[in-house]
């Protein structure tokens, strides 16, 4: 049964641009070979670490929202433990209200709702 996955992998910070875009673009391959249909990604650049991981306090962050069969899954995460260029990595499954949430925050309905409920707020206090 096909179904919709997001993970994350944080990345060490002493690569260069050109290892990050090779270890995404290999992760990307890796899905799409396997028969997932990537339906998003976001790179969320370098951010401070909760804590430090391997002596380092940073890392490179990238998003991969994608749909496919369960066994994918075990393929993927094999690989990723394998990599020394990951620190730590994430994946999750996601029922129809995370779907539903990702969709309408990428669509910007969340600004317009919270935009909306200000003006309600104002309105009320008025």
């Amino acid at each position: 049964m096909v179904k919709q996955y997001e993970t994350v992998f944080i990345m060490t910070p002493v690569l260069s641009d050109e290892q990050i875009k090779e270890t995404v673009k290999k992760y990307q391959s890796l899905l799409t070979e396997s028969g997932a249909e990537i339906v998003y990604e976001n790179n969320w650049g370098m951010r401070k670490l909760a804590y430090p991981i391997q002596k380092k306090s940073t890392g490179f962050y990238y998003l991969i929202e994608f749909k496919s069969e369960g066994d994918v899954i075990a393929k993927l995460e094999t690989i990723f433990k394998r990599d020394e260029k990951l620190l730590r990595f994430l994946t999750v499954s996601l029922d129809k209200h995370a779907i539903a949430y990702n969709e309408k925050k990428r669509s910007g309905g969340m600004k317009k709702q919270q935009a909306a409920l200000a003006q309600q707020q104002e309105v009320v206090a008025e």
